[in-house]
């Protein structure tokens, strides 16, 4: 029997986003050095690079003619004032990667400084931080681009357990092929189990996902959404792609991602929606942005084509884009 497409790349990002999630939670339950502020003001902590580093060295041990694109780099590290955070790095890292020393791990971290090619992964290390910080929702958000388009991607998500998990389930990994499906795992191992977004069609029944951050969208708009949409459901609030899983598995129907009113230039970073966007197109579910386009992944590192991110059950996704054009949330985006 032949290998289906995308079959070894699909496997290894399974394992990726679950070594990764694990190591991830881990370091939760131990650390002790501070977070740090990067120059875009988000809080970057010892997860984060420790997580870069180890999806890193596993990818360049099993595709290593394959650029990474991921969010962070050793330089923050390598100043002065990272230099707590750099020894807290080492030190988790050479847990699970014995003999690793500190250049090895920065180049691993600086393999996410690759530049977008005709095929290539991106990775967000933790998505969520502040979620992370909290005690709360976060990812480990994976994905494979080939010719501008996402064929694979997994996000291992801690602390998100779907319904039915075993007794002491920690967390689900999710992972989805392109024209194959999407299906979910529990983070710690098992089998793969397909899932499918929701029947729901009555805006009246739609479930709205929001992020915890008020300051990462427009809350006004959000709730002139709501109303517009007409949905009875108060909506709930989460932080990273551990969003789109839920969608994704029927436990909500609707996210709009909207710009913050302070961060108006603001684009969409590609490693913020690939993973969460394929697994839920893969599951039955639509991914555009507020105008209705589908995602580009051919412009670099950031979505500078699209505006905002609009997910759906795909159902619900034209009473959405009304929604949009009612209360006129498309226009009070764009740069004037």
């Amino acid at each position: 029997m032949s290998t289906p497409p995308f079959g070894p790349e699909a496997i290894f990002a399974l394992q990726a986003v679950r070594t990764a999630a694990r190591f991830v939670r881990h370091i939760q339950g131990h650390l002790v050095a501070p977070s740090m502020i990067k120059s875009d003001a988000s809080p970057v902590t010892v997860a984060d690079f420790a997580s870069q580093a180890v999806v890193g060295a596993m990818l360049e041990q099993t595709f290593p003619d394959d650029p990474l694109v991921a969010e962070e780099g050793s330089q923050t590290l390598k100043e002065s004032d990272g230099g707590e955070v750099l020894q807290s790095v080492v030190d988790f890292v050479t847990r699970i990667r014995p003999g690793a020393d500190e250049a090895a791990i920065c180049r691993w971290i600086d393999l996410g400084l690759g530049a977008p090619a005709e095929r290539f992964w991106v990775l967000d290390p933790i998505d969520g931080t502040k979620g992370f910080l909290r005690g709360d929702y976060y990812a480990v958000a994976l994905a494979l681009i080939q010719s501008g388009q996402v064929v694979v991607g997994a996000l291992g998500c801690p602390g998100l357990d779907r319904p039915g998990a075993t007794a002491g389930s920690k967390g689900s990994a999710y992972l989805a092929v392109r024209g194959q499906g999407a299906w979910v795992a529990e983070l710690e191992e098992g089998s793969l189990s397909r899932v499918h977004v929701s029947d729901r069609a009555d805006p009246l029944r739609a479930r709205i996902l929001r992020s915890f951050e008020a300051a990462h969208t427009d809350e006004y708009q959000l709730d002139r959404l709501a109303k517009a949409l007409g949905c009875l459901e108060p909506p709930a609030r989460m932080d990273s792609q551990a969003k789109y899983a839920v969608v994704a598995e029927g436990g909500a129907d609707v996210i709009f991602r909207l710009l913050s009113p302070s961060r108006p230039d603001y684009r969409e970073k590609i490693w913020d929606q690939a993973a969460g966007s394929i697994i839920v197109e893969e599951s039955g579910g639509r991914v555009t942005d507020i105008d209705g386009k589908p995602l580009d992944f051919t412009a670099g590192r950031e979505l500078v084509n699209n505006l905002g991110v609009l997910v759906s059950n795909g159902l619900l996704h034209e009473a959405a884009r009304r929604a949009l054009e009612e209360v006129g949330a498309a226009n009070r985006q764009r740069p004037e």
